[in-house]
């Protein structure tokens, strides 16, 4: 009798104490006012659950690790960049050094891109880049499946490991497989480094589930990188014709660019593994291979948040022309929307590129959801037939461009680790804005959204509640 009346008291202690623990620490340091006030009330109101999920996935481990990190891959000496720092003029002058303060990395001038669309046109061009590798070879994808594609891609590097090249292989540890990572295996099997962003068995060392690592970089000797929305699979070589194809694009870099390319895998590859990637083998001493002004721009849950969404927040505000938007999950928060729905108002052109079908039917149903208010103000809305494409860029007023792995949506902005890269040049701008052009097959209309049936609309408006876990 005494033992249950000490337990019982215990556990009276219990439902009081935890919920007031987590109260306190989500209101120090969870910025957010609604994920904050969420947290706060699971809590209170299942106050054990509550505060097991909160201490598995409501605490940023992420952040604190990566800012106990930030100086550590600063060089020594010199800054090897200094003489290629670009500055930009005109209307998007601002734009440029506020993501200079932002990024803290330099627009760089002296550079070249080469855009290539689907796996038919990349793969080749990458495979060729591994095959001639002579000092390192460093490749992160979100998807690396162990197909008939992954499986060249396996070949080639283990082939450079074989010829003495160092080579560094990074998969998210999710979207390469939980559970199951064969490309992991076959990789470590013939002694090539591979590791797995934030994977692990046990949930309460890392809050996985919800962040991923959805970059997509690969680069060749420190002289040649890649960069885009290309995975790594089947499904992305059109001329296979698999089940569900995926369109996509993919950039072909040289020059400086290609130094801070290479410095954010050797964050992530640091983050995960612990292993430092320095030196000439890595970072060689940058030089020009053209004259087109880029910088790289990385955001994710730790010292990089929202950077990528504050860079197309700027942009938006100060377009005075035309926008154009392609991506293939277009769910916007409110800041996202306000912005886009202004420079409508004051008169910019705006063209938006979503497939009429993606790979996920839920995220469409809520896109569908929270179409109308774009249509209202004046927005273009353009449904692109299949196949299903993937790509994400973005080209304000013929001049800038903004290209990587980044969706519009609040996953991908606020939650994944991504990487996109700005471009300050017409010529690309002209070529990208051209290619969102041939998808504008079947523009939306009010009626469009007002001929659905009531049951569509209401399942469209419930599934949109869950925007921000899409």
């Amino acid at each position: 009798m005494l033992h249950w009346t000490v337990f019982h008291i215990l556990v009276q202690i219990l439902r009081w104490a935890l919920p007031l623990f987590v109260t306190v620490h989500a209101l120090v340091h969870k910025r957010n006012t609604a994920s904050c006030t969420g947290w706060i009330g699971i809590c209170w109101i299942a106050p054990f659950l509550g505060t097991v999920l909160y201490l598995m996935f409501g605490i940023n481990r992420v952040r604190r690790r990566a800012q106990k990190m930030v100086n550590r891959h600063l060089w020594e000496g010199r800054d090897p960049l200094a003489q290629y720092r670009q500055t930009v003029d005109g209307t998007l002058a601002p734009l440029s050094k506020m993501l200079g303060r932002l990024t803290e990395r330099p627009l760089m001038r002296g550079n070249s891109i080469t855009c290539l669309h689907d796996g038919d046109n990349a793969y080749p061009v990458m495979l060729e880049a591994i095959g001639q590798a002579k000092t390192s070879i460093i490749l992160c994808s979100y998807i690396f499946r162990d197909d008939k594609v992954g499986q060249r891609f396996a070949e080639a590097l283990v082939g450079a490991k074989r010829r003495g090249v160092e080579v560094r292989v990074l998969v998210d540890g999710i979207g390469s497989g939980y559970f199951r990572c064969g490309i992991e295996r076959r990789l470590r099997r013939e002694g090539v480094a591979c590791a797995r962003f934030m994977h692990s068995v046990w949930p309460w060392r890392m809050p996985f589930i919800n962040l991923r690592n959805h970059r997509k970089i690969l680069v060749v000797d420190g002289t040649i990188g890649f960069m885009g929305g290309l995975n790594i699979g089947e499904e992305n070589m059109l001329r296979l014709r698999t089940k569900l194809p995926v369109a996509d694009t993919h950039f072909r870099l040289q020059g400086p660019i290609v130094h801070q390319l290479a410095v954010a895998f050797a964050w992530d590859w640091s983050f995960t593994t612990g292993e430092e990637l320095q030196g000439e083998r890595y970072l060689p001493e940058p030089q020009p291979v053209g004259d087109v002004p880029m910088r790289i721009v990385t955001s994710g849950p730790d010292t990089d948040l929202e950077k990528i969404e504050y860079g197309m927040l700027q942009a938006f505000s100060l377009a005075r022309s035309h926008i154009w938007v392609m991506t293939p999950y277009f769910l916007t928060d409110d800041r996202f929307s306000t912005e886009l729905v202004l420079a409508a108002l004051r008169g910019v052109v705006i063209d938006i590129v979503v497939p009429k079908s993606s790979n996920h039917a839920l995220i469409d149903h809520a896109r569908d959801a929270n179409l109308r208010q774009f249509l209202d103000a004046g927005c273009r809305i353009w449904m692109a037939d299949p196949p299903f494409n993937h790509s994400k860029l973005m080209v304000v007023d013929d001049e800038w461009s903004f290209v990587g792995s980044a969706n519009i949506d609040m996953r991908s902005l606020r939650l994944n680790f991504e990487i996109n890269l700005e471009i300050y040049d017409r010529d690309v701008a002209k070529e990208l804005a051209t290619f969102m052009e041939t998808h504008r097959r079947n523009r939306l209309t009010h009626h469009d959204l007002d001929s659905k049936t009531f049951l569509i609309r209401m399942r469209n408006n419930a599934v949109r509640l869950l925007l921000p876990y899409l």
